[in-house]
């Protein structure tokens, strides 16, 4: 466990150095406050932004009065991951799921430096793991070290639900970063909703070999959530472009949800250096 940590330090050390040097100071934090806050009102004068006039306390007949607001320096991060069967697909010594918990758990060490509340929910179908937010460093090393450890009960996936489960116990806004395959049907209306209610980042995780099928011949292949075999032919140059086609869809279908209602979407092989897109991500944050 020293050693993952070790390794995650560095990633995350990497990312902040990177993002420094790009914004030239300026950019202070990785996880900047997640919102603003009602706290008082005063009179309004000339200059002020009229989209901060409060129109019920300027009725009564006292004057145009301006609602104040105070930056939210304490928020929450919450994550949600995705630990389905579809995500142990990979290479041997790289699944999807590897690295999604990389991603988690470097994003983690980042909002914990940060003394953000940070939470985790790890789901299939059903609730795997929930663990509610706290900013201490002692829970945020403890909730990284369940993510390792985690043993999924169930094989499927339901991201509706998932998403449900986070609206329902989200309260105030928050930083919700979702990392998943999304290798799911009906859940954009529970999506946009999410993406409506808190600041959203969508980490979408591939692995090449699912959108450029090698050709192999006719080979059997094990869906782990069905727990069916099925056998296709590689071979088959229709087969492949159906393949790479129906990924591409998908992916273009969430990633332009995510832009109408102003998420964050990232897609990330598994195989690739994951680091230069997570700077990317945050520069553009």
């Amino acid at each position: 466990m020293n050693e993952l940590l070790s390794k995650l330090r560095n990633y995350e050390i990497r990312i902040r150095k990177a993002v420094d040097s790009q914004m030239h100071g300026n950019f202070k934090s990785v996880f900047k406050g997640s919102g603003l806050e009602f706290t008082d009102l005063r009179q309004y004068q000339y200059g002020d932004d009229i989209r901060l006039i409060d129109w019920n306390a300027s009725s009564k007949g006292h004057g145009l009065f301006l609602k104040i607001f105070k930056e939210e320096k304490e928020q929450t991060v919450f994550f949600m991951v995705d630990v389905s069967a579809s995500q142990d697909i990979g290479r041997e010594e790289r699944s999807k799921l590897d690295t999604t918990k990389e991603i988690c758990g470097v994003l983690a060490l980042s909002a914990m430096h940060e003394a953000s509340h940070v939470g985790l929910y790890c789901f299939s179908d059903q609730k795997e793991k929930y663990i509610r937010p706290a900013n201490s460093m002692k829970h945020g090393y403890q909730m990284i070290l369940e993510l390792f450890r985690l043993k999924p009960e169930s094989l499927k996936t339901n991201l509706s639900d998932a998403i449900l489960f986070a609206l329902n116990i989200l309260r105030r806004k928050s930083v919700v970063i979702l990392i998943s395959d999304f290798i799911d049907t009906d859940y954009e209306q529970n999506l946009k909703a999410l993406a409506k209610k808190h600041d959203l980042v969508v980490i979408h995780l591939y692995d090449d070999r699912e959108v450029n099928m090698p050709k192999l011949g006719i080979i059997p292949v094990y869906d782990k959530e069905s727990r069916r075999m099925m056998w296709v032919n590689t071979s088959s140059a229709q087969f492949r472009k159906t393949t790479r086609v129906v990924f591409e869809e998908n992916q273009q279908r969430l990633e332009k949800l995510c832009k109408q209602y102003k998420a964050n979407y990232l897609s990330v092989d598994t195989q690739e250096d994951y680091i230069p897109k997570l700077i990317k991500l945050f520069r553009v944050k």
